[in-house]
Formats: structure tokens, sequence, C-alpha cells
């Protein structure tokens, strides 16, 4: 019964965390509406996936050691902030592309959107990389399960726990995905997306260049 009670807790605190904002939902907000429902759940499922690595990583005592080794976890910072710092230039850069192509007559010649992602596979590893890379990612996880799941926890309940995290992580981002690929949504998105693609933007960027400053000596 504690063994319940725990991971209950453990699921509504992360179920909380996962519907703010943050990149793993600016980028399925970003790539779903543009490119489709497969992208989007392939996105989910990416980022899911990397949910579930943060989790067995802390369970096993792995970003402890990361947390403690300040070279290395400066150099996972550094790593994380200069993803989302491209992530957000690529979002800028689809914004105003699209921005141009909205004011451009239609010819042969009208730019293109910039593509954020190109093929399944490489929805899969953005979405992956996207949330691996995020040293807050590893911070809240370590955080998290050290908290809520005591030490003496069954293996079994160990393994629920992280499994539980990972389906409720992809439920809920395939669901949003699913949502904003609807045929009236997606039409109102196609309309709003070089404002999409601005917002998701920001929202990298400044998450991006907030990790890089807090590594910037005193």
């Amino acid at each position: 019964m504690n063994e319940v009670h725990t991971l209950m807790t453990l699921l509504t605190v992360h179920f909380i965390a996962l519907m703010s904002p943050g990149p793993d939902f600016a980028l399925v907000v970003q790539n779903a509406g543009r490119y489709g429902r497969q992208v989007g759940v392939t996105i989910a499922l990416g980022l899911s996936l990397g949910i579930l690595l943060h989790a067995i990583l802390s369970l096993t005592g792995t970003s402890l050691l990361i947390r403690e080794q300040p070279t290395l976890f400066a150099l996972l910072q550094g790593a994380g902030g200069a993803y989302l710092l491209w992530l957000g230039l690529g979002a800028a850069r689809s914004a105003w592309a699209s921005l141009r192509q909205t004011n451009t007559p239609v010819t042969d010649n009208a730019p293109e959107p910039v593509a954020a992602v190109g093929t399944i596979k490489q929805a899969l590893a953005k979405g992956f990389a996207t949330n691996i890379l995020n040293p807050k990612a590893l911070v809240f996880f370590l955080s998290l399960l050290s908290t809520l799941i005591p030490a003496g926890m069954s293996t079994s309940g160990k393994i629920t726990a992280i499994s539980l995290l990972w389906l409720i992580s992809f439920l809920w981002f395939a669901l949003l995905a699913w949502l904003l690929t609807g045929q009236r949504v997606q039409q109102t998105v196609r309309r709003w997306t070089p404002y999409v693609d601005a917002l998701c933007g920001l929202i990298f960027l400044v998450i991006g260049a907030t990790i890089l400053v807090r590594l910037l000596p005193l």
C-alpha cells in the first residue's frame, strides 16, 4: 500500500511538471502542427525515451555521480544549453522564412519554410536529444526520485515506477501531438505557424541562454 501511495505521488508531481511550458512541450507544439501527426507522435516517443533514461540513471545512482563531478556536469550543461540555443535559432529561422513566404507572391521562386524535421528517424532523435541533453531534466529526476523513492523500495516497485514515468510521458506528449494535428486545429496552427515558431524559439533561446550564463565565472 505504501508503494502504491509513493507511485501515485510520483506520477502526480511528474505530470504537473510535464504540463509546464519547457523545451519538451515547445518541441511538440512547434513540430506537430507543421509536420503532422506521425512526426508529432514520434517526437513524443523520443522525449519519453529520454525521460526513461533519466529515470534509470537517477535510480541507479549514475545521475548523482554526474552531478557530483563539477567538470562533467558543466560539460553536460554546456552541451544542453548550446543544443537548446541551436533549436531556438532554427525555430527563429523557420518563423522568419514563414513570414517571408506569407508576404511573398506565390511563384516558383517563393522561399520554403526552414524544415525542423526531415524524417521520422530525425524526429525520434530530436525528441530524445532535447530531453536527455537538458541538464534541468537530470537535476529534476535526481531530486524527484531520490526524494520520493525510498531506498528500501522493492526492485519490482522501482521498475514499475520508471515504466509508469515513461508511459505517462509518452501518452501526454502523444495526446498533445494528436490534438494539435486535428483538422480544425491544424488549419488554425498553419495560420499561426510563424508566431508558434517564434514563441517556441524564444523558449528554447531563453532556457539555453540561462543555462550557459550560469556557467560563466562570477
